[in-house]
């Protein structure tokens, strides 16, 4: 506005619409900057970013010479320090711009069912099974697919419940899912290392949030003490989730349609195996009482 009284013209309606988009735009980099960092390491790393600046603004203008000469020498270095330091938030925010991206043409395109997935949550849920499941998205997971045991496998609940009884030599790692298929099992993944997590999360918790901070993978964890079902998704935790809250959870994250019927559970299926077992009882006594 001052630019355009000094230059002696009023300014039209073009040019604040300009103006308007341009301080939108500011401001929405600077939403989507803090969001990003919000419950972060990189939160009181930020802190200290403001305090050096306020000191180079205040040495500036209170004409401190030797300090204005050191923030200034230091400057070009600190930069090149901020990207090393932000570097893992840097990579974070690039990936999700790409994955934004990247969802305007694959959200019709993912229908593949994790049904397999819920119905195995909640029987490690009631089972006190201890079990991580983590499902690639965008960003591969080939890294930690090398670490485990391929497997290749089509997505079941019988093959997870297998995996992941205790007796079994895979229950240890995670199983990662690539779209419709179990990629490898007993993976081992990057713990995360954010100080302000609950010390109630043991490493198994830590894992399943140390790769949703390094990828746009989405982890289901099942706690082996509670049997407490949670998601963790770019490096925040989702905790004491029904096993419908977490169908409904996997369909946002996964862009899927949910019908309204409700999802079958482990309970269900005993149910009608132990109706059948009825029938077929009953079915044997008629026939044995016509035979008399």
């Amino acid at each position: 506005m001052g630019q355009w009284l000094a230059r002696g013209r009023v300014p039209q309606a073009t040019d604040m619409a300009t103006a308007v988009i341009d301080i939108l735009l500011v401001a929405l980099l600077i939403y989507e900057f803090l969001k990003l960092i919000r419950g972060t390491r990189a939160t009181p790393m930020l802190l200290g970013v403001f305090v050096l600046a306020a000191a180079f603004i205040t040495a500036r203008f209170a004409e401190l010479r030797t300090l204005d000469w050191l923030m200034t020498t230091l400057l070009p270095y600190g930069i090149f320090a901020l990207i090393v330091v932000f570097a893992a938030e840097i990579r974070h925010a690039l990936a999700r711009l790409g994955r934004k991206l990247a969802s305007s043409r694959s959200s019709g395109a993912n229908s593949d069912s994790y049904d397999d997935v819920v119905l195995a949550a909640n029987l490690f849920s009631q089972n006190q099974t201890g079990a991580l499941m983590v499902i690639e998205r965008e960003i591969g997971l080939r890294t930690y697919i090398e670490s485990g045991v391929a497997l290749d496998a089509h997505i079941s609940y019988d093959l997870l419940a297998t995996i992941f009884r205790p007796s079994a030599p895979l229950h240890d790692g995670a199983v990662i899912i690539q779209k419709d298929r179990i990629a490898a099992a007993a993976c081992f993944l990057p713990l995360s290392i954010n100080p302000i997590l609950s010390t109630q999360l043991g490493t198994r918790h830590r894992a399943g949030i140390g790769i949703t901070e390094e990828s746009d993978a989405i982890a289901v964890i099942v706690s082996e003490e509670t049997g407490a079902i949670s998601v963790a998704v770019s490096g925040q935790i989702e905790r004491d989730l029904t096993p419908e809250e977490l169908r409904e959870r996997l369909s946002v994250l996964l862009h899927r349609h949910v019908p309204t019927s409700t999802l079958p559970t482990t309970q269900d299926h005993d149910m009608d195996h132990g109706a059948i077992h009825a029938d077929i009882r009953e079915s044997d006594d008629d026939a044995t009482e016509m035979e008399r």
